[in-house]
């Protein structure tokens, strides 16, 4: 029983390991850039800001990705889950030098909270179909969603 429910969220816990290792790092920039004595004020205060930026938006990120990955299929879910990460990370790294560099970061990490939500929709929308009416259309959504998720790698 243990390993079939694993089967189905391991590549969810994973992303979401990753993602508390990501805020770690993003806590110890600021921890770093605190202790630095010849750092003006404005760049300690970026990395502030960027931190909290992260960190609003951490909560939306599990929600949706663990209910995408749990209401349709995982793999798309844990796809979407890192290349929110990596655009985090470029959003973090982009806030540090000027605020006009993270922008991009910003706008793209958006667009995978939107993928996301939007499988969650569409999970949602398939169980009441099979709950309802009897007619599953999991397979073909998930195919559908495979294929999407790589279409977020186009900028």
């Amino acid at each position: 029983m243990y390993s079939v429910v694993v089967e189905h969220i391991y590549l969810l816990v994973t992303v979401t390991l990753v993602s508390v290792l990501q805020n770690a790092f993003f806590a110890l920039k600021v921890e770093k850039e605190g202790k630095c004595q010849n750092i003006p004020a404005s760049g300690f205060e970026r990395v502030c800001c960027a931190n909290r930026n992260c960190m609003d938006a951490y909560p939306t990120f599990l929600a949706v990705m663990w209910c995408a990955g749990l209401c349709l299929n995982q793999a798309p879910a844990a796809f979407a889950g890192i290349i929110y990460l990596v655009v985090r990370q470029k959003y973090f790294i982009g806030y540090m030098g000027q605020t006009s560099q993270s922008t991009p970061g910003f706008l793209f990490g958006k667009r995978i909270l939107f993928f996301l939500f939007s499988m969650c929709i569409v999970g949602i929308f398939n169980y009441l179909l099979v709950h309802y009416y009897g007619a599953d259309y999991k397979e073909y959504v998930e195919t559908i969603t495979g294929a999407a998720s790589a279409l977020l790698l186009i900028p």
